[in-house]
């Protein structure tokens, strides 16, 4: 369902640069005041938010996932009275702005907006499509029939061709399906759980955007959500992002629909697309993850069933799986060694279960041929050792809001080189401390 217009309108572009390689990147004040479509909101942001937004993206940036980009961050000197936990106790806040920048904000929702106003006002979807390919997908305007065709072959019918070349609203929305598909399955594979995973916060170019109640996986749980106003049903918790993700590209491809740019079967294709491209995504990922050359179903999905049984640190675990040894005259002590740190008090039936999976594990290694040193090697550029956990940006926060920046400028400088070692930075790289469960910490509101 089509919520209307949402959010409170903070963010207002200043315009476009084409850069010396001939790239177009759009800039955007975010919290600077009033615009246009704050409607009832002041257009402000705080400095808390602020920062979590400039830290996120650029830390998502340096693991590897497609992301808008933080260009500064300012502080304006004024208090800013925000109700974080949405309970009728309003603080005051410094107030912040951030200049962020991307090659468009375009989002989904910047086409239904117009497809459910009215009859005239499908031609915008249109204008605004048309101006979406000419500039961010230069390569469908020239589509011709040349190109390859696509196959589709729906339940029930001997065979059905999708010739994109012939249409390229249809093709459009296909490399977005499965720019979304992607990026999905990059978040899956570094543990991040978006938070507000609606229409408007889902980018035409894949782009992880708008940094509200993010929250990095500490301990495995797949229902859970870094937003407080998304726990009675926790529709956008971790494990639901890639069902999520198909809806809303089906809002798209039904946005495009009513503009007759799209036929029923170039939407169901696209949505395939979009199935298709994020298990084939999500499956390389986890394969890579845990030092295989073939994805092996059963082996992951044991190994993701007893992490959330034993609420295992996502990070610290898919970390330290890579000094596993294939040596088959280990002792059963010595197999879980590695994972000690965050096996922590498992019982005898659990540790059994671990080490039955361990022994399965390496048996599967020691068919792939490659050496303990390759292979951790390769786990360790694709399981970062630091992640932007919701206590580190708080405890960078807390610094900031006395006029400490310091902590703010360490955390951005470990975040831009999350696969490295970084000696001397390991308290980074910890457990999360008890207090980071707290609400504010762990979980937060949309409120900025």
């Amino acid at each position: 369902m089509w919520a209307g217009q949402l959010g409170d309108g903070r963010a207002i572009t200043l315009g476009e640069i084409i850069n010396t390689r001939g790239e177009r990147w759009e800039l955007q004040l975010k919290g600077a005041g009033k615009t246009p479509y704050s409607r009832f909101a002041d257009g402000l942001a705080v400095l808390r938010s602020s920062i979590r937004e400039f830290l996120c993206s650029e830390a998502m940036d340096s693991l590897g996932v497609p992301t808008t980009r933080a260009l500064c961050l300012l502080t304006t000197g004024k208090g800013i009275f925000r109700d974080m936990f949405y309970d009728g106790n309003p603080r005051e806040e410094p107030g912040a702005i951030v200049c962020r920048v991307a090659q468009s904000f375009l989002r989904f929702g910047s086409y239904q907006i117009h497809a459910l106003r009215s009859e005239e006002d499908l031609q915008i979807v249109r204008t605004l499509l048309d101006y979406t390919i000419h500039h961010h997908f230069p390569h469908l305007d020239k589509l011709s029939s040349k190109d390859e065709e696509f196959s589709l072959k729906p339940e029930g019918q001997e065979k059905s061709t999708i010739d994109l070349s012939s249409n390229k609203y249809a093709a459009w929305f296909c490399e977005v399906a499965e720019r979304t598909a992607v990026l999905i399955a990059k978040w899956q594979g570094v543990g991040f759980t978006h938070g507000v995973l609606n229409t408007d916060n889902m980018s035409v170019l894949g782009l992880t955007i708008d940094y509200g109640p993010f929250g990095f996986l500490d301990a495995f749980d797949p229902k859970f959500t870094p937003n407080t106003t998304d726990l009675p049903g926790r529709r956008y918790c971790f494990a639901n992002q890639p069902d999520v993700g198909m809806w809303n590209v089906a809002q798209l491809a039904s946005t495009l629909s009513s503009g007759n740019l799209i036929n029923d079967d170039e939407a169901k294709y696209g949505m395939e697309r979009y199935g298709a491209t994020f298990m084939e995504e999500y499956q390389s990922i986890m394969t890579k993850k845990i030092g295989l050359k073939k994805y092996n179903k059963e082996l992951i999905s044991k190994l993701l069933s007893n992490m959330a049984f034993d609420k295992v640190d996502y990070t610290i675990f898919f970390r330290a799986l890579s000094n596993i040894k294939t040596s088959s005259d280990l002792s059963e002590d010595k197999l879980l060694s590695p994972l000690k740190p965050v096996l922590l008090d498992i019982s005898k039936e659990r540790k059994k279960a671990w080490i039955d999976w361990i022994q399965q594990y390496i048996h599967e290694l020691t068919t792939s041929g490659i050496s303990d040193e390759e292979r951790k090697a390769s786990m360790d550029t694709i399981n970062p050792k630091f992640v932007l956990r919701n206590y580190l940006c708080q405890t960078a926060i807390d610094a900031a809001e006395q006029g400490d920046y310091s902590e703010v400028r360490r955390l951005l400088k470990v975040m831009q080189k999350p696969y490295d070692e970084h000696p001397g930075m390991e308290k980074y790289a910890r457990l999360p401390p008890a207090w980071a469960y707290r609400p504010g910490v762990c979980m937060l509101s949309c409120s900025s």
